[in-house]
């Protein structure tokens, strides 16, 4: 028997309230943001494409909290994105572990009727190419894209019964729980590669250590030299905004600050813009080759990944490519644990950039290449799994937007 279809209705007529953040005289001012606190105060980088993150967190005191009037999350809420990065979006379920959350000045919350919407299905839903469709035609501002409430309010949605949006969650949930379970193993690979890193070249228990003199705080035969004896740092760029020619159907991976310091892991796959050939001849941007340890050097100083591909970058990088590739996995390992002394580096009154000719001279502790060699067999396997992991996850990520309309009867004509 054929289902009947899913009736159409805007977003204001549907049972979902949409509720504002706080923007008075009583929003947290930078200073008044803690490390640790009472109320966790979400920022962009907290609500991403594949749901919550919290790496990065600040939080507000319980005075301050008691004051704010509006924007506080309540269980099986979703926080969607309204400025800057339109339209991510996470779900407030019993999986989070912070009880007290206030969303920001560019988010909205979502809270539904549960008698008429069960939350994990609208989750899915909002994550779905119907709704990012209409979101991608409704928003405005070039420079700083938004997504106003009044618009929020004309996308159009569909709501089947209940029971239809139980099985329609089920059954994309499992995909989720299979991303998230990648995921976890990711972060146990990178965390082994981490330790041994540490366990070698930190606390200097590599093989053989038993017979090698401390000298200098360092082992025999080591040395601590500047970055660029040992590898090259290359700048980025932009080319023209204005010129098409440079951008459509562009292939050349150009990577962005935000495609890594929204990148949960080190291997960055892919990014979100591509250049065309004329677009990098035109441009300082540079091409350099897959395991390039790319850091981000200005405004976000001290995100890093490791190239998965050649690819170039805009300006806001440093590209360290290693006259040695067996250098590079060491390298990403020993930079990023020595962030707080490369942001020291930087300087600039409108926000802080660690200059190419300033980091050349930053001084990195380089042991014996033997030890070096062996460390990069190890964690390459480690790096291979987790880009083997990472692209299962996109393929499930695709094959979970695809379901939702199979599953659903009817489709949105945004």
């Amino acid at each position: 028997m054929k289902r009947a279809t899913i009736p159409i209705q805007k977003f204001k007529d549907a049972p979902i309230q949409i509720i504002d953040g706080d923007r008075g005289e009583n929003y947290p001012i930078d200073s008044e943001f803690l490390d640790e606190g009472c109320c966790l105060f979400l920022n962009t980088g907290n609500v991403t494409k594949s749901g919550f993150n919290f790496n990065n967190c600040q939080f507000i005191s319980f005075d301050k909290d008691q004051i704010l009037r509006k924007g506080k999350l309540k269980r099986n809420d979703l926080v969607m994105t309204t400025r800057g990065t339109v339209g991510n979006v996470g779900y407030y379920n019993n999986k989070v572990t912070f009880e007290d959350i206030r969303i920001n000045s560019g988010m909205v919350i979502f809270r539904v009727d549960q008698k008429e919407i069960i939350p994990s299905f609208l989750y899915q839903y909002l994550r779905s190419t119907y709704f990012n469709r209409q979101v991608n035609a409704l928003r405005t501002g070039a420079a700083q894209p938004q997504l106003p409430i009044r618009d929020i309010k004309c996308i159009k949605i569909q709501i089947p019964q209940i029971a239809e949006q139980e099985k329609i969650a089920d059954i994309l949930s499992a995909y989720d729980d299979l991303i998230d379970i990648n995921r976890r193993r990711i972060q146990l690979l990178e965390e082994t590669a981490r330790l041994l890193y540490r366990e070698r070249f930190v606390y200097f228990r590599f093989p053989g250590h038993q017979n090698v003199k401390i000298v200098d705080g360092m082992p025999e035969g080591w040395e601590s030299q500047p970055i660029a004896t040992i590898a090259d740092c290359v700048g980025g760029g932009t080319p023209s905004t204005s010129v098409t020619a440079y951008w459509v159907d562009g292939h050349i991976t150009w990577v962005t600050p935000t495609d890594v310091t929204r990148n949960k892991h080190f291997v960055l796959l892919d990014s979100e813009k591509k250049i065309t050939e004329a677009g990098l001849q035109n441009s300082s941007a540079k091409l350099v080759p897959a395991h390039t340890v790319l850091m981000t050097s200005r405004a976000s100083v001290g995100f890093f990944a490791i190239a998965n591909r050649e690819v170039c970058t805009n300006q806001g990088f440093i590209s360290i490519v290693p006259h040695d590739a067996v250098f590079s996995l060491f390298l990403l390992f020993q930079l990023s644990g020595r962030v707080d002394e490369i942001r020291a580096m930087g300087s600039g009154s409108t926000y802080p950039e660690v200059s190419r000719g300033k980091f050349r001279d930053f001084k990195i502790i380089i042991p014996h290449r033997k030890l070096v060699s062996d460390f990069d067999e190890q964690v390459s396997l480690c790096f291979k799994q987790i880009r083997n992991l990472k692209l299962q996850n996109q393929k499930l990520a695709q094959a979970r937007d695809l379901l939702l309309p199979r599953l659903m009867s009817g489709a949105i004509e945004a």
